[in-house]
């Protein structure tokens, strides 16, 4: 180019035509791109203020789904206490019906009338000096009952029937020996030596008894689901209601903002919940029974309390989740107020440059007539 000799005409057109077809190709870039500043060199300052709004926000965006992940373990920990809350109501009911299921004991009267206590056992038919029995009350151990002597009175073997545990015995008013397992569980009454069980027409197993056995059982299954869902309240692997699993969230990207959830150790072995496994026929006694409703009174206040604190920092979590979403949406906007190209004053630039081109093209083509005139001398 510099060895070719142009006009001054000439020249100034072939510039104007070259600065704005290099403006078509920037109005056209940014019309693709959806960008006026796609690099550092269309504008330092913007471009680089608006890359460190976009890397803020990609860092919040981070910050998001751990807070998410805090709700979900928050939640997760509600539901469990809410399962355990009902469960722990059922064991109630269960204890309350026990509590009005009364017990009526196993029973066996003796078809010979008439006895009296100061009878001795040479004037009772039946019972023999030396003759033995046993007496066993459920699955407790057989208790043996031994005729001393011939001398020995109805008022002692009656003492020594009514000494075993959950066992009473006794004269009816029409002279009958009954014996009685107060606890409602099976009696049974076997002859050893002698026959004296027969005799009397005591010896059997009798099951026409009440007990709360089944209560007891049915508690105690409860108690067993409690733990097992208390251990299934866990969200990828975070339980709030075991020990140790203390929850850190962060709500700023240099970490100088955060919440600690504690973790609170919940099961029926611990404070957590203190409820206490029933032993085998201790629910024969309406004292232990309203001692268990206590216990599960007191267990539903302790998870109540700890569902109220759980839920106090569910609502900051949600709350700084609510607000760094709207902070991301501000920082992008931003970033996006600096680098964005206006879609509708680009068109408008690329039609006017579209204009000028044509303009300048023809410019050109009349400049350059008058070059060509010098032709028309020879």
């Amino acid at each position: 180019m510099s060895d070719v000799v142009l006009s001054a005409g000439i020249r100034s057109n072939l510039l104007s035509i070259q600065n704005t077809a290099k403006l078509l190709d920037q109005t056209q870039n940014r019309l693709a791109t959806g960008l006026k500043v796609n690099g550092a060199v269309d504008n330092p300052t913007s471009f680089f203020t608006a890359q460190g709004l976009n890397n803020r926000a990609r860092d919040l965006n981070t910050l998001l789904d751990s807070m998410d992940r805090a709700v979900q373990t928050l939640e997760a920990a509600d539901e469990g206490i809410k399962g355990v809350i009902k469960l722990i109501e059922n064991a109630k009911a269960t204890a309350t019906q026990a509590l009005t299921a009364k017990i009526i004991p196993s029973s066996v009267s003796s078809t010979t009338t008439g006895l009296v206590a100061t009878q001795n056992a040479s004037q009772i038919t039946g019972i023999d000096a030396q003759d033995s029995f046993t007496i066993q009350v459920g699955t407790a151990a057989a208790v043996t009952i031994n005729i001393a002597n011939s001398t020995q009175a109805l008022s002692a073997i009656i003492a020594s029937i009514a000494a075993v545990a959950n066992v009473t015995a006794y004269l009816t008013s029409d002279g009958k020996l009954k014996i009685e397992a107060t606890n409602g569980e099976d009696l049974q009454i076997t002859d050893v030596s002698g026959s004296t069980g027969n005799d009397l027409a005591i010896a059997g197993t009798f099951t026409n008894g009440v007990n709360r056995n089944s209560f007891e059982s049915d508690f105690n299954a409860l108690r067993t689901q409690m733990d097992q869902l208390v251990a299934d309240a866990s969200y990828q692997g975070v339980n709030l209601l075991q020990a140790n699993n203390d929850l850190t969230v962060f709500f700023n990207e240099s970490q100088t903002s955060s919440l600690t959830i504690n973790s609170k150790l919940v099961d029926t072995s611990t404070n957590g919940l203190s409820i206490s496994e029933i032993t085998a026929k201790s629910w024969a006694t309406d004292g232990n029974i309203r001692g268990a409703i206590d216990e599960l009174d007191g267990a539903i206040a302790n998870l109540r309390q700890l569902a109220s604190t759980f839920g106090g920092n569910l609502s900051v979590v949600q709350t700084r989740e609510d607000f760094t979403e709207n902070l991301v949406n501000t920082l992008e906007t931003g970033a996006a107020n600096l680098t964005l190209a206006d879609t509708n004053e680009e068109g408008a630039n690329l039609l006017a440059l579209q204009t000028r081109q044509s303009l300048g093209t023809t410019a050109l083509s009349l400049a350059s007539q008058a070059d060509q005139n010098v032709l028309q001398l020879f």
